[in-house]
């Protein structure tokens, strides 16, 4: 029906270069229902990623009662990472079927009650399994939270809308290991697991009471063959498979470096107590900032510029972090920590951008990719660094990184190659 049959104006919006209706529903910036829904997200990444790397800046400690290595106290990490990754499709169907909003809710609901039970594990093995179903629980909301925001928020806004919700994230990261460093220090580590536990349920209840009800879901199936079809289009999509490769290989740096960083400042030349290194991960602050401007750096260097800048300030951060000095060392966590959640926020929201259809499959395998980056990257990074110390962490990093910028180079190509052909092949 056209504009003038519906009485409707119709205008064509820059980020997406599809028309948008001028009585578009959909939330914006400033209008009714943004500022709620955008705490609501804000507070659910909060509450995910305290809970999912609860156990980070402990690992010394853990390493210390039950008398194991780094490597493997680095899997009460990669068991609630990995079990994130394995679950995040199939939640990510469930949110098709019944609604965004419910499977958040149930998602944050489950995952809170494991994390009341954590503190309590006997042993290290059952450390590993209480993390891992954590994880599982866990994965119902990153890609229901994007495709939410996809459906919900209006697509000039959607970067943005990703970026204060990734920022969540950051800030979840930073108060999660600051608190349980200076709690363990006092208490020990399992009653600082038990105060993130505590944290987590607030944040998810105020989740709950504030996201507004869906307005633009529809219902899809659960059947098998759709859902194996949809995964099918997504992983034919070469831009898409470019972003989910993209982003496991920024959380291989990530999870590597803070997975080891404990370790390391806590032993010489620097000598660090536990409640100093918790406090270290106040660079997460930078994130918070980095992720939540991502929106402005696409629209002033385009994605492809902003991802070579988040990858080169990664690398710098690495190379950095290197010295024996700790201001330089703080400086190169900083800039690590900036690049990731800059180069993050851009992949999952091109992502979400890019996809046409089946939008919370496509961000649960982004998703997927990006935890499984992360379960790669703690236990790599771990293994690196009993082999070769924090040199064998950062050459880990600095080959993901190579992986990023090589990638990107190949999708500039591709995209040259595409426009070329004229705009039916282009992304």
């Amino acid at each position: 029906m056209s504009p003038a049959s519906t009485g409707a104006s119709t205008r064509v919006d820059a980020a997406s270069s599809l028309p948008v209706s001028d009585s578009d529903s959909r939330l914006t910036p400033g209008g009714p229902g943004y500022r709620r829904m955008s705490l609501a997200l804000f507070l659910a990444g909060v509450a995910t990623f305290a809970l999912l790397y609860s156990t980070q800046a402990l690992l010394p400690l853990i390493s210390g009662e039950f008398g194991v290595a780094a490597g493997e106290a680095s899997w009460t990490v990669a068991a609630a990472t990995g079990g994130l990754a394995l679950f995040v499709l199939p939640m990510s169907a469930l949110s098709e079927r019944y609604g965004r909003r419910t499977v958040m809710t149930a998602s944050l609901a489950v995952a809170v009650t494991v994390g009341m039970l954590v503190p309590f594990a006997p042993s290290i093995g059952a450390l590993v399994v209480l993390r891992g179903v954590q994880g599982a629980a866990l994965a119902g909301l990153p890609a229901s939270a994007t495709a939410y925001l996809a459906e919900e928020v209006r697509p000039k806004a959607l970067v943005t809308a990703i970026g204060l919700f990734v920022a969540g994230n950051s800030v979840g990261g930073m108060s999660g290991r600051v608190i349980t460093g200076w709690v363990a220090q006092e208490w020990g580590w399992r009653v600082s697991v038990g105060v993130i536990g505590a944290v987590a349920v607030a944040c998810a209840v105020a989740f709950r009471l504030l996201l507004p009800a869906p307005q633009h879901f529809t219902a899809g199936s659960l059947r098998p063959h759709v859902l194996l079809g949809t995964v099918r289009d997504h992983l034919a999509d070469p831009l898409l498979r470019r972003l989910y490769a993209i982003g496991a290989l920024f959380m291989t740096v990530f999870g590597g470096v803070y997975t080891v960083i404990g370790y390391r400042l806590t032993a010489q030349p620097f000598g660090l107590p536990q409640g100093i290194v918790g406090s270290i991960f106040l660079v997460y602050l930078v994130g918070t900032v980095s992720a939540s401007t991502a929106g402005r750096l696409v629209g002033r260097l385009g994605r492809r510029g902003a991802l070579y800048l988040a990858g080169g300030t990664t690398a710098a951060g690495l190379l950095l972090s290197l010295t024996a000095s700790l201001p330089l060392v703080l400086l190169g966590l900083v800039l690590i920590t900036a690049g990731f959640f800059a180069g993050h926020a851009v992949a999952s929201s091109a992502v979400s951008k890019t996809a046409v259809h089946g939008r919370a499959q496509a961000s649960a395998l982004y998703q997927s990719a990006y935890y499984i980056g992360s379960s790669v990257g703690s236990t790599v990074g771990a293994m690196a660094f009993h082999a070769d110390g924090w040199t064998g962490t950062v050459a880990v990093g600095l080959l993901a990184v190579l992986g990023v910028v090589t990638i990107t180079v190949l999708g500039s190509r591709a995209a040259r190659v595409a426009a070329r052909r004229g705009p039916v092949g282009a992304h």
